[in-house]
């Protein structure tokens, strides 16, 4: 008995790719109160991110992300919330300029074939 899988079409613009880079997430509490999280990136694309949150957010809430490497600071919006069975909460949130390279990567599109490399016969026996 085979097992079929069912994928539902891609949404992403680019390619999701596993990533860790050190954030600073900076936002407001629902009482006014200003956070400041140092974080990490669990995986990346051009246009967001998903990473642990330890502060309360909603859906919707705007952020303030700095990237701890490069310095460089943008808004994005929140736009998912998963709590995981460990107990740690994950977001995901989506930048609101879409210009931005905040990352400083080149993403390819989604459906592109991976770039890869032949091997030829002298290069295995060398």
């Amino acid at each position: 008995m085979s097992l079929l899988h069912f994928r539902c079409k891609e949404r992403r613009r680019t390619l999701r790719v596993n990533l860790t880079v050190p954030l600073a997430v900076h936002g407001e509490s629902d009482e006014g109160e200003k956070f400041c999280i140092h974080t990490q990136s669990q995986s990346i694309n051009q246009h967001g991110a998903m990473m642990e949150c330890s502060e309360i957010v909603i859906v919707g809430q705007v952020l303030q992300l700095v990237n701890e490497n490069s310095s460089r600071k943008v808004d994005a919006r929140v736009v998912s919330v998963q709590r995981k069975r460990d107990g740690k909460t994950y977001i995901g949130v989506e930048f609101l300029t879409a210009e931005t390279n905040f990352w400083h990567m080149t993403f390819p599109m989604p459906g592109q074939k991976p770039l890869r490399k032949t091997v030829t016969e002298k290069q295995i026996t060398a």
